[in-house]
């Protein structure tokens, strides 16, 4: 087999995806990376070898370099900009998630990849997570019935480090933790249910970070660089983003276009760091306890069950590999889909409504909770991805 060469673009918190796609002699490897920073050219020649070229930039990697796929692991914001080029070029697109920061880049995004048939995959891993697709499998089975209502608590413990140090704390490069942060939830929760969002309210609030005022403009380091876990309580967090202008705490409630009503809450100051995703249908209900390998999907299907004592538990299966295995096993995905096409795990479609979701979602949170109508894709379009972009 011939390896794809893969070009990628930014090798800043999540390059080392890419590493999963370096695989010389067994079918792909990374050829070439752009990145504007020395430390990225340098982390570039670490991960992938002497050889790699290095670039400052999409367009330079375009004129300069051959390559069969890339993959855009920037910042959020640039993801538009960037895939707009890769796809124009007629290439099968890795975007990381979340697809982009506001709802018209997405679907300029859609129309390019479907205009200039090139492949376009977003890394929404959690599809790809051992317990995510062990509660998909339980509903699929139909042993809780129809579902009926889904809803997430996401505690995200190291908020404070990971998401208002930083570019993420600022509203205009990534509009909203709700949409940055909860994509990934929001995709879940639209999979489990089986439909995607048409009518969304929220509130929320930015009740903690805001209030801290020891800032420092942290742009020459990366997130391993500041990250302590010791620091505790939140309000002793320090050097955070010179701008911070996105919500805290958030919760939006969802209606599908499927009738099932969810709800998604979000705080990043809580002492732990989790998932707990609860699935009604009406048949019995599903709960994970704890999102990764080893931990615990609880299942009650009977009237004789109780708090903290369902009728069968279902161990989430061991995984080696980030995000509890989902990254090498998403990486796969989309070096399948480059070379042959088909259908995905992953739905470029769902991503979209992920983002469009949660744009919607802060935009009344933002507006005193009255709530939005979400736009769906027009029905040709959602064919077209949905069959496997043929």
């Amino acid at each position: 087999m011939t390896d794809l060469r893969i070009g990628v673009i930014g090798l800043g918190a999540r390059g080392g995806l890419a590493r999963h796609a370096h695989q010389p002699g067994e079918g792909s490897q990374v050829t070439v990376v752009a990145d504007p920073t020395q430390r990225g050219k340098d982390k570039a020649r670490e991960l992938f070898g002497e050889d790699v070229a290095v670039v400052d930039d999409v367009d330079q990697l375009l004129a300069e370099h051959a390559v069969d796929a890339v993959m855009i692991l920037t910042p959020d914001f640039a993801h538009a900009s960037v895939a707009l080029k890769t796809l124009e070029a007629g290439l099968p697109t890795f975007c990381e998630k979340p697809m982009a920061i506001s709802v018209e880049d997405t679907d300029a995004m859609l129309d390019m990849a479907m205009q200039k048939r090139a492949r376009l995959y977003v890394g929404h891993n959690m599809r790809h997570m051992p317990v995510i697709r062990q509660m998909k499998a339980i509903i699929d089975s139909g042993r809780i019935g129809t579902v009926r209502a889904v809803w997430c608590r996401h505690f995200v413990g190291a908020g404070g480090d990971f998401y208002f140090k930083d570019w993420h704390a600022e509203r205009e490069k990534a509009f909203s933790l709700l949409l940055q942060k909860g994509a990934h939830d929001i995709d879940v929760i639209h999979w489990l249910a089986g439909g995607y969002t048409r009518r969304v309210s929220g509130i929320g609030d930015l009740a903690i970070y805001g209030d801290i005022t020891d800032r420092r403009d942290n742009s020459d380091r990366l997130m391993v660089d500041w990250y302590d876990a010791d620091i505790w309580p939140p309000t002793a967090q320090k050097e955070l983003n010179p701008v911070i202008d996105v919500e805290d705490i958030s919760m939006i409630h969802m209606t599908l276009d499927n009738g099932v009503l969810a709800s998604y809450e979000q705080c990043h100051f809580t002492p732990d760091y989790w998932r707990n995703y609860t699935v009604i249908g009406d048949a019995g209900r599903i709960e994970n306890m704890g999102d990764g390998s080893g931990d615990q999907i609880h299942i009650w299907e009977s009237r004789y069950s109780g708090a903290g004592k369902p009728d069968a538990v279902e161990v989430v299966a061991r995984a080696t590999g980030g995000h509890g295995g989902a990254d090498p096993s998403l990486v796969s995905e989309f070096l399948r889909f480059a070379r042959d096409g088909g259908k995905t795990d992953v739905s470029v479609i769902a991503a979209r409504e992920a983002v469009a979701t949660g744009v919607h979602g802060a935009l009344s949170i933002r507006d005193g909770g009255v709530p939005r109508e979400v736009p769906a894709v027009p029905a040709q379009m959602r064919e077209y991805f949905d069959s496997g972009q043929a």
